[in-house]
């Protein structure tokens, strides 16, 4: 069935303007002014509302067997959620255990996601080398279409890369047209700081962020600038959290390196104190990396996504219930790494940034959508209300409001980040693919709705991500 939004103002990343939008055929068919109502077509009323792209998350973990345990939320239950928050495309990864074949990996990850419910896409990571990686890597990006590559400098003995697969890597993404993408924490020296505080007694969640102190993804940050700017290879720096990160890439920036920065809702509006909570329940939800910082690093991090050093907010959806996080009840190294906020992204970000003049509505819309769309090519497909676009659009009511509570979410998991924080902005429609499927408090969703995203690699050279960059 079309759909028609009237009355609303349009806001993308580049201006806001008053008109109405047709969507037919899962497209943006038309945007205009008084555009004719056609026959069979349903039609919400805007009146006082922005109308914008649907949100991009371009870092989730649904389903994500890790520490021991699998995330609670699969593809199903967790792009619910991110509908009902205004998000319509997630961006998951396929995580390979070392020596599990890249292919047999991205099939696991692909027959999991079949029950999605809104558009879906992957970045791939690498967790070792050898020439099969090499040549899988190829097979991904020409004919999967995958475009990044994610590289965990954390987690020793498990999934972290070392400097000779970063190399190699980031070398063969080069080659390909793809991005690399780094999780920047020195795992040697997160893997030596746990042990020395178990050593002395410290056993619970306090000592997660001493184990993890800003100067470990600090170093890691800058090496992997360092590397990339030897290959001359594009890099993406997920989840920074930290004031020191976010100078390094300001100054790789600087001086011309493409470097791009994601930081996530949660960092932008938690602190560390809550580790220091008693309550071992409350302090291991927030237990996640890299930890929730001091409150001296939330203004870097604001600051970093106004003057356009960070161009991304995520969220690492990664949720665990608390029997699962019991599981690190006598050892905080062994608390399930990973919170939630698919759901209340958005909202967050409106109500802490827009309301309160960090960020205007186009910039907004560039830091939940276009930007993550662009850096990984799927602009204007995604991240644009225009003409031919996918018809992923939020209508976003900027007087609604409501209070983030883990008990009403429908994200999985017990805990909520965000609980008890009362947003004003909140989408009161979401269209996925032309179809409505949040309509103010009802959701309407069906398994297997979502579809797959492929991401066209790029030209394999430097200039190309300049021209797509500055575009």
């Amino acid at each position: 069935m079309p759909v028609l939004i009237t009355g609303g103002t349009v806001v993308n990343a580049d201006r806001q303007f008053r008109a109405d939008v047709l969507c037919e055929g899962g497209k943006v068919a038309a945007v205009g002014l008084d555009l004719d109502v056609t026959a069979g077509c349903e039609v919400i009323d805007a009146s006082g509302q922005y109308v914008m792209p649907g949100g991009v998350d371009p870092h989730t973990h649904m389903q994500l067997p890790f520490m021991g345990t699998v995330s609670a939320d699969d593809f199903y239950s967790g792009t619910a959620a991110a509908l009902s928050g205004g998000t319509t495309t997630i961006m998951d990864f396929v995580i390979p255990q070392p020596r599990e074949s890249l292919m047999d990996a991205f099939s696991t990850w692909r027959g999991w996601a079949e029950q999605s419910c809104a558009d879906y896409t992957f970045h791939v990571a690498i967790t070792w080398w050898d020439e099969s990686v090499h040549r899988d890597m190829g097979t991904l990006v020409n004919t999967m279409g995958v475009n990044s590559f994610k590289h965990f400098m954390a987690y020793k003995n498990a999934i972290m890369a070392d400097d000779e697969v970063l190399v190699n890597s980031f070398r063969r993404s080069l080659e390909l047209g793809a991005v690399p993408t780094v999780h920047a924490e020195n795992g040697e020296l997160v893997f030596q700081l746990q042990q020395e505080l178990l050593k002395q007694g410290m056993t619970g969640p306090r000592a997660h962020p001493l184990s993890r102190p800003p100067a470990v993804e600090t170093e890691a940050v800058q090496r992997a600038i360092t590397i990339a700017n030897v290959i001359n290879t594009p890099l993406y720096v997920v989840h920074v959290s930290c004031r020191e990160s976010v100078d390094a890439i300001a100054h790789a920036r600087a001086r011309g390196q493409q470097v791009y920065g994601e930081v996530l809702a949660g960092h932008l509006v938690v602190d560390e104190s809550v580790y220091q909570s008693d309550d071992f329940e409350f302090a291991a939800a927030h237990v996640m990396s890299p930890p929730f910082r001091k409150k001296s690093h939330r203004n870097a991090l604001w600051n970093g996504l106004e003057n356009g050093n960070l161009q991304t907010t995520a969220t690492d959806h990664c949720t665990f219930c608390a029997e699962q996080k019991a599981m690190g009840k006598t050892d905080f190294t062994k608390i399930p790494n990973g919170c939630g906020g698919v759901e209340d992204r958005m909202a967050v970000l409106w109500d802490e940034g827009v309301n309160t003049g960090r960020l205007t509505a186009s910039e907004f819309v560039q830091v939940t959508s276009a930007n993550a769309a662009r850096i990984f090519n799927m602009y204007p497909r995604k991240g644009s209300v225009s003409v031919g676009a996918d018809a992923d659009i939020v209508i976003w009511d900027p007087e609604g409001t409501r209070t983030i509570s883990a008990a009403s979410q429908r994200a999985k998991g017990s805990f909520n980040v965000f609980e008890g924080r009362t947003v004003k902005g909140i989408p009161s429609h979401t269209l996925s693919g032309g179809a409505v499927v949040y309509a103010r408090g009802d959701l309407r969703v069906r398994k297997g709705t979502g579809k797959y995203v492929e991401r066209p690699a790029f030209k394999p050279t430097h200039q190309a991500f300049s021209r797509i960059a500055d575009e």
